[in-house]
């Protein structure tokens, strides 16, 4: 566009560019929205009939999907396995919580700010 019209300005050539763009579109459907949606730059035609070809092409393909229900008994067995695992892990974690909060962690190199005595810290004195 630059080349064929160079003594035209650049908003002439822009609309020019859209209007040949808009020719090109092969899908009739697709070149009368983008048409009627009256884009001024090449840019946001181009946006707007991509949005409208892949919208086209969702609405096609999920006019022809149902919904249907089986049932599989490999699922169940994995959901016991799921389910047995994830009462594992809880029992495993309030366990490490439980014994956390019972026993006080003691290191010999640590300073209370506190009571200044060794083997625990400031949260834990007595």
């Amino acid at each position: 566009m630059s080349l064929a019209y160079a003594e035209c300005p650049l908003d002439v050539r822009e609309s020019l560019a859209v209007q040949y763009f808009v020719d090109a579109i092969r899908d009739e459907d697709t070149q009368h929205s983008t048409r009627l949606m009256d884009a001024k730059d090449l840019k946001s035609s181009l946006a707007y009939s991509m949005k409208y070809e892949a919208a086209k092409a969702v609405s096609k393909t999920s006019r022809h999907v149902r919904s249907m229900e089986t049932e599989d008994h490999t699922n169940r067995e994995s959901d016991d396995k799921f389910e047995f695992f994830f009462n594992r892990l809880e029992k495993l974690l309030s366990n490490s919580v439980a014994g956390k909060k019972n026993t006080p962690r003691r290191n010999p190199n640590v300073t209370c700010w506190k009571c200044n005595k060794n083997g625990h810290v400031q949260r834990s004195a007595r």
